[in-house]
């Protein structure tokens, strides 16, 4: 295994100092490594990859050094813009290190959410004509690694890509991390939302621990599993599905169960949201202020005024809840108008926490017929 440590060294040895992302799991001890060593004006958690691909390219264009860029392979799809339209040597061609994360590795057990993103991981970066090299977890073949990938980038002037394995990274634990203020689990506020809901109302999840803790909660409760569509992948893109949902199902409460990372990673939806209005859409953002999924990293989701921005953008009624009877009392006071409503919720989830037993085209199958009786 490789300590992030020895590779966050190398990366300074090289000239790289500055760092941006989306953090993944794969990644989580390397990008914790990088949060509590790198000085804050060298590194950003970015809202979504395209955004740390932008920040590469500004950080280069005022120092001429070479920026490192990370991310979950399921990000590559939101890179593809900047990288091949900004960064590319047929562009502005602007080096920089790109570490990806290779969930669904062919062969390695992995949620189906994982499974074509993994099989397309390098099949992408050849069609974009990236060079990469899949990092070694060996120590001793990592200096001659950077230095094939440096030369590479010195002469290109040009991405280049480390892909990452499962385990790759040795253990490291965050000693920066924020305390986040909250009374209750993000789960603890699942369970009071999907009790309190009626029983034509549908659920609309986004991609991480929130499905999975809808899915226990509703196994918890004896209930079936088809009025939630789990979100297991597309981060940030839950919102867009409950919208079209409920301008086609105005007879329904249609509610969104959000999360801070992924409101903020597709913030433009917002204004879609508020803009179209369905009196029957309720926006649930359970904000514990971090990339929960995937080690903790802290989001700017508590630096930010979230119901202010749902209010500008055309959410007619907007609440902030810090309590169990605050969300309750909001949720049996619904008006008909479309409701944002942001959850302080604490970090953190049940070590024993399970995931859904149905595949995702059971999940989809089950939910359309649902949505289908009066």
């Amino acid at each position: 295994m490789i300590e992030p440590k020895f590779f966050y060294d190398l990366a300074l040895e090289h000239g790289t100092d500055f760092f941006a992302g989306v953090p993944d799991s794969l990644l989580k001890n390397f990008c914790a490594y990088i949060t509590d060593n790198a000085p804050a004006e060298k590194h950003i958690i970015s809202a979504n990859e395209g955004s740390a691909t932008a920040l590469a390219a500004g950080y280069h264009f005022s120092t001429g050094k070479i920026p490192l860029i990370y991310m979950q392979n399921s990000g590559e799809g939101n890179m593809v813009n900047p990288l091949l339209s900004l960064a590319d040597p047929d562009v502005y061609s602007v080096p920089m290190l790109i570490l990806i994360g290779w969930r669904g590795e062919p062969g390695v057990h992995d949620e189906p959410q994982h499974v074509k993103q993994g099989k397309v991981t390098c099949d992408l970066l050849d069609a974009m004509k990236v060079p990469y090299q899949i990092l070694s977890a060996n120590p001793e073949d990592l200096e001659k690694q950077f230095d094939e990938a440096y030369s590479c980038i010195h002469k290109n002037s040009a991405p280049y890509a480390f892909v990452i394995r499962k385990d790759t990274f040795a253990a490291y634990t965050l000693k920066n991390n924020e305390t986040v203020f909250g009374t209750m689990s993000r789960e603890e506020a699942i369970e009071k939302i999907m009790l309190l809901a009626d029983k034509k109302a549908a659920f609309i999840s986004t991609t991480g621990m929130a499905s999975r803790e809808l899915y226990e909660l509703r196994e918890k409760h004896g209930m079936k599993h088809e009025k939630d569509f789990l979100t297991v992948g597309s981060m940030g893109h839950a919102s867009q599905i409950a919208l079209a949902i409920a301008m086609q199902k105005l007879d329904r409460k249609i509610f969104c169960i959000d999360g801070d990372g992924a409101t903020i990673m597709q913030m433009g939806g917002l204004a879609t949201i508020g803009t179209r209005a369905p009196k029957n859409l309720v926006h649930i953002v359970l904000n514990n202020g971090a990339h929960d999924s995937v080690g903790g990293q802290p989001t700017v989701a508590r630096k930010i005024d979230l119901c202010g921005i749902a209010k500008s953008c055309g959410y007619e009624n907007v609440k902030k809840v810090e309590t169990l009877d605050e969300l309750e009392n909001s949720l049996l006071n619904l008006e008909n108008k479309l409701t944002f409503i942001e959850v302080i919720v604490k970090k953190g989830a049940r070590k024993d926490l399970g995931r859904p037993k149905t595949t995702p085209i059971e999940n989809k199958e089950a939910f359309m017929k649902f949505l289908q009786e009066a």
